[in-house]
């Protein structure tokens, strides 16, 4: 497991592109046969991806957490952005198609992924952060999902927001995880801006296309930088950073925060004659 450490906000607008993607951009999280994580220091967000081929990827604890295994003290959200997969906790198996998620709660010791076909590999994308107490493992389709509808074509924005665990879904400790589509044409996400100082975010786009490129935006509101980022690539939004993106097409991306609270709700704007 690699280990990340964030520059502060007062560090980050002195770095150059090459500093600013190693600091913030996960590149590799997606590697056939292979689990692979980050931990990070911002929130003690831990940021992964899993792609079982021929057999089964067992996730364990690794040496950093001092743990006996992964979710002694942690919980976890699993989004699949790939084919159709199983994952193992405990002694029930749930089955992922994709865009569908699981939630895996404190204290669930045996955590296994399989691909129902290699030659169309599931791709978990994991996020958790630490939890205090245990709630239940909860597995939610795409079509229970909260739905929500936000913007318009005429402002390239049109995205359908689904949301798996939150306060008025699946119950957790301070995970708040759910993806967003883009509608053909509309290439803007979370605009405009905001930064919660009360949680931190991670954002992995996928269904890109190998060609296709998302400039995510980063920073204070005052001082943005971006970075530009390909399919099933990840990136850490520190509580004081804007997090928006324009593509070069439309694409999806998964959200996932932790902090202070769980209301999605609370964000400072960031208005857009504001941006520097």
């Amino acid at each position: 497991m690699e280990t990340r450490f964030t520059p502060g906000i007062r560090d980050y607008p002195a770095l150059k592109t090459e500093d600013l993607r190693a600091a913030y951009l996960l590149e590799s999280l997606f590697v056939p046969g292979e689990i692979k994580l980050v931990y990070t220091d911002t929130d003690r967000a831990i940021v992964g991806g899993a792609i079982p081929l021929q057999g089964p990827l067992m996730l364990a604890a690794a040496a950093e957490l001092r743990a006996e295994y992964f979710c002694e003290r942690r919980e976890l959200g699993i989004l699949n952005i790939g084919g159709a997969g199983t994952v193992e906790v405990e002694e029930q198996s749930f089955a992922l198609a994709k865009l569908d998620c699981l939630y895996v709660g404190r204290g669930s010791r045996k955590v296994v992924f399989r691909s129902r076909d290699e030659g169309d590999p599931a791709a978990f994308y994991l996020l958790s952060y630490p939890a205090h107490a245990p709630c239940p493992t909860i597995l939610a389709r795409k079509s229970e999902a909260t739905v929500v509808e936000l913007g318009a074509p005429a402002d390239a924005n049109r995205r359908t927001i689904y949301k798996y665990i939150h306060t008025g879904g699946i119950k957790s400790c301070q995970l708040v995880m759910g993806f967003t589509q883009l509608q053909d044409g509309s290439v803007w996400n979370t605009m405009p801006p905001h930064t919660h100082t009360r949680r931190s975010e991670v954002y992995v786009y996928f269904d890109l296309g190998p060609s296709r490129r998302v400039m995510h935006f980063m920073g204070t509101p005052q001082e943005t930088r971006h970075i530009v980022m390909a399919d099933r690539q990840a990136v850490i939004s520190p509580s004081w950073s804007i997090h928006c993106g324009c593509g070069t097409g439309a694409y999806s991306f998964c959200w996932g925060m932790g902090g202070e609270n769980q209301t999605f709700e609370d964000m400072d704007p960031a208005p857009l004659n504001t941006l520097k």
